[in-house]
């Protein structure tokens, strides 16, 4: 089938006419109508992805095709989309149509690829499972062994997450703000990289925490994260934190050879009770990095176990002020009650637009913030922040690249994580590196007792994404993951 096919596969199909740019988005939009029951999708664009193939099928013919002419992606609800609704999948913007481009989607419409719909998510990307949108829950294309309970496919990028492990789209965009591309990957058993703070730019891309929101690739394999990664990437004068700096091409530095490389093991996130498949398949790991010619090397990072209480004093901080704009006057809903005021209609509007997840954070930051709290909690996260940083740049001078798992568990069902508390424990393992604004990636690297996929993490220095994602294809060609989900829906 052609919605089987890797990117670089379809990319090569389509250069030798095995197929035509067409046949490739049809095959996938009528995927996308048939998995409706997974809820991947806000919107369906399929005229969007039929203009894009004819554009690439007239563009190979005359040998001026984009690298990824012909190729149907999924585009997450946070990236703006020119006549296209964006919703963050929340109420308040729900109608809102955008009359500009994303600065990611617009680099990836130039290189050919066409859009098969937005993706559902958490609402404002906050969440971890999926399960805020206000859109209905995503579920993942996954089953447990022996039970027809509903999984999530982790989040924020749920959508991304359960569209490309159900072969609806050959690849997505997704954000990461402290986890939201790597956990979900690792819940549904495909690859994914956070690339480095300011790689791609923010320009166009609802704001959840400015300083930590990062866009990038979820795809099967790491070879089509790469080739996404590529065109995602670049200087944008719109974005005062983009990085003025070259692209490298991602895909030609996969080699799989890791001779002189050290891995690093973070003696810290050997958690007390962490569950020992978890603890195995990073031992395993350990030993497939090692057969590929690289050597293992302990090293600490003293500052992790404060990583997520800081995380989420920053994080709610920034959302705070961001999620201010959404006052009913501008854009999105308005709520206006009968004989109200101003101040009446702001606190309906937001009332009946956020969901009970981004209410909460609101009010975490705004309290952080506040006089008499700021000193003692935002500035002081800050703080920690920078030590987070720190402990990274020296834990970089004895090794090249870390390896961790990338979640604390498989994916769990619905309903299970009802204690916010206990959600917000999902992003252990990533959120560090997202405080200290390095590249990182899941890579599916085998399947819990119950069947269901498990990641390993690795994690670079700054501008180090060259070096995870061959890294991350070491590890996927010695694990030789190649389970996917039944079709059940």
């Amino acid at each position: 089938m052609l919605t089987d096919l890797t990117i670089a596969a379809m990319q090569k199909g389509l250069r030798a006419r095995d197929f035509s740019a067409v046949e490739l988005a049809d095959a996938h939009i009528a995927a996308v109508e048939a998995a409706r029951p997974l809820n991947a999708f806000i919107v369906e664009t399929p005229d969007h992805a039929r203009a894009a193939a004819e554009r690439a099928d007239a563009a190979l013919a005359d040998g001026s095709a984009g690298p990824l002419a012909g190729i149907p992606l999924g585009i997450k609800d946070l990236f703006c989309t020119a006549g296209v609704q964006t919703t963050a999948a929340s109420k308040i913007l729900e109608g809102f149509v955008p009359t500009y481009e994303s600065t990611v989607t617009a680099k990836l419409f130039a290189d050919g690829a066409g859009m098969l719909g937005k993706l559902n998510m958490d609402q404002f990307a906050m969440g971890s499972s999926n399960e805020t949108s206000a859109f209905g829950n995503v579920v993942s294309p996954w089953r447990s062994a022996g039970s027809n309970r509903p999984l999530v496919p982790g989040g924020s990028s749920g959508g991304s997450a359960s569209a490309v492990a159900a072969r609806l789209c050959a690849g997505a965009t997704g954000t990461d703000t402290g986890g939201s591309i790597r956990q979900p990957a690792a819940f549904v058993g495909i690859a994914g990289i956070k690339p480095t703070y300011g790689r791609c730019s923010r320009w166009g891309v609802v704001a959840f925490a400015s300083s930590l929101d990062q866009a990038g690739p979820m795809a099967r394999d790491v070879r089509d994260c790469a080739i996404l990664l590529k065109s995602m990437s670049g200087y944008d004068p719109k974005d005062s934190t983009s990085l003025d700096l070259p692209v490298p091409d991602f895909e030609a530095a996969l080699t799989g050879d890791l001779k002189g490389l050290r891995i690093g093991v973070p003696r810290e996130y050997r958690l007390d009770g962490m569950d020992p498949n978890i603890a195995a398949l990073w031992d395993q790991g350990l030993a497939w990095l090692r057969d590929a010619g690289a050597t293992v090397v302990d090293v600490s990072l003293p500052h992790t176990k404060y990583a997520l209480p800081a995380y989420y004093i920053v994080a709610p901080a920034e959302a705070s002020s961001n999620l201010a704009r959404y006052d009913g006057v501008r854009y999105g809903l308005r709520v206006t009650p009968e004989g109200g005021n101003l101040a009446d209609m702001y606190e309906a509007t937001r009332a009946a637009g956020f969901g009970p997840e981004v209410k909460r954070r609101i009010m975490i930051g705004t309290y952080v913030l506040s006089a008499g709290f700021y000193d003692a909690y935002y500035i002081q996260a800050q703080k920690v922040r920078t030590l987070i940083a720190r402990d990274f740049a020296n834990a970089f001078e004895a090794c090249d690249l870390l390896l961790t798992p990338t979640a604390p568990s498989a994916a769990f069902a619905a309903g299970d994580k009802s204690d916010p508390l206990e959600m917000y424990l999902n992003d252990v393992f990533t959120v560090p590196a997202s405080m200290a604004g390095l590249p990182a990636m899941s890579v599916p690297a085998g399947l819990s007792p119950s069947g269901l996929p498990l990641g390993l993490q690795i994690i670079g220095p700054a501008l180090g994404e060259a070096a995870v994602l061959n890294a991350g294809y070491a590890i996927e060609r010695a694990a030789g993951f190649a389970a996917r989900p039944d079709r059940w829906w």
